[in-house]
């Protein structure tokens, strides 16, 4: 187990403070495990054992207190018993009724330092916001960076190739469970292949009362094979009408942003940098893993561009940068990153091949009138840096700071 030190640090300050530690992400992305390395954290700066109340309510032995009442007064009761109960850890939240009215009353009694996840991001905002109302830090947790990858898989391996590894990651992504069994192809399929239908049975159909799953389907099949391309609910539905199938572009956006909610997609608006506005049409969406999208889709390695794409745009929320793709004039941008008073430009490519790809990359990035930095990342191990544009082997940027 490795201690995913990036999320530990963001968590470290809101420790034993009288606000809710909301943790967020898909699905086996690892939040259970941040529960544990908390716990071991907090035992290593003097806690005990007996202050701790650790629930997972997906498990079926914590099904009757999988309501807002019933679960208040356990832990209370439990409170009594024990007065040095002190620590809350809930994991899947959303399966307790009225959670957040249990929640807010535990607060309030200023007794409790309390520890929650959720797979579910409309569950954990709107709701917390109007129920907590600043009360709570929201942490998003995310599958394995190519950090934490090479950490687990590598870290006493110096065997393999930098190019070896990044392969590695390319097909298989960043899922923690799957390196139990990494060496085992079809197991590592069927494991990813049960995320994703866990995230749409229990995350999307039910809780949106969705009944057409052929639909659904279908429909996330084909922004899985665009991931990275720009394209928009209307051009979705103009698609299945060539097929034959009439569906309105409305039920196609509104499917999306439930499996927004659910954290399988992420969805990127485009930025005029010129004019900085926000352009609400011609979106491009990212999938939370691309090891989903191999087993589901296949090809990550024939459309090695798109993965690329989807690797370095997780990569940089997991660094906490908000992401907009940019446009300068007639040109695009992949990525406008900001975080704070910084702003950082990323082009992406997967070899600059050519003098028509290396004019398109970096061309854009010359009509841009800042000094903020730019980046072009690609699989050339050769710097190819020009005009104060820094070029970076892709492997390299990842395991940078």
């Amino acid at each position: 187990m490795i201690k995913r030190e990036l999320y530990m640090n963001k968590i470290r300050p809101f420790m034993d403070k009288q606000l809710v530690k909301v943790l967020t992400g898909i699905r086996r992305c690892g939040k259970s495990v941040m529960l544990k390395l908390i716990q071991d954290e907090l035992k290593d700066q003097g806690a005990k054992e007996n202050q701790f109340l650790d629930l997972n309510f997906e498990d079926m032995a914590n099904l009757e207190l999988t309501n807002a009442e019933t679960l208040h007064k356990v832990v209370m009761n439990k409170s009594e018993e024990n007065s040095e109960l002190k620590y809350l850890f809930f994991d899947e939240i959303q399966e307790v009724k009225d959670w957040e009215k249990c929640i807010n009353s535990l607060l309030s009694k200023g007794k409790f330092d309390i520890y929650i996840t959720g797979s579910n991001a409309k569950l954990l905002s709107g709701e917390l916001a109007t129920y907590l109302s600043g009360r709570y830090i929201e942490i998003h947790i995310y599958p394995f960076s190519y950090r934490e990858f090479l950490e687990l898989y590598y870290k006493y391996d110096e065997s393999k190739q930098v190019d070896d590894r990044f392969n590695r990651y390319i097909e298989i992504g960043g899922f923690p469970f799957i390196s139990h069994f990494a060496e085992e192809p079809l197991a590592v399929s069927q494991y990813l292949k049960d995320i994703y239908n866990s995230v749409l049975i229990k995350d999307v159909m039910k809780r949106n009362q969705y009944r057409d799953v052929d639909l659904l389907e279908r429909i996330l099949l084909y922004v899985i094979a665009h991931i990275g391309e720009t394209f928009s609910a209307n051009s979705i539905s103009k698609y299945f009408k060539s097929e034959g199938r009439r569906v309105a572009p409305e039920t196609v956006l509104n499917q999306l942003t439930a499996c927004e909610d659910a954290f399988l997609f992420h969805r990127l608006k485009r930025f005029d940098i010129a004019g900085k506005q926000i352009l609400q049409f011609n979106e491009k969406f990212y999938i939370a893993d691309h090891g989903l999208r191999q087993a589901i889709y296949g090809n990550n390695q024939r459309d090695v561009q798109r993965v690329l794409e989807n690797i370095i745009y997780m990569e940089m929320l997991r660094r906490g940068y908000t992401i907009h793709v940019g446009r300068v004039g007639n040109m695009e941008v992949d990525f406008v990153c900001e975080r704070e008073d910084q702003r950082i430009y990323l082009q992406i490519a997967y070899l600059l091949a050519s003098d028509e790809t290396i004019e398109r990359e970096f061309g854009s990035l010359l009509a841009i009138n800042d000094n903020y930095p730019k980046y072009v990342l690609t699989m050339d191990k050769f710097d190819m840096g020009r005009q104060g544009i820094i070029h970076r082997y892709i492997p390299d940027f990842l395991i940078s700071e």
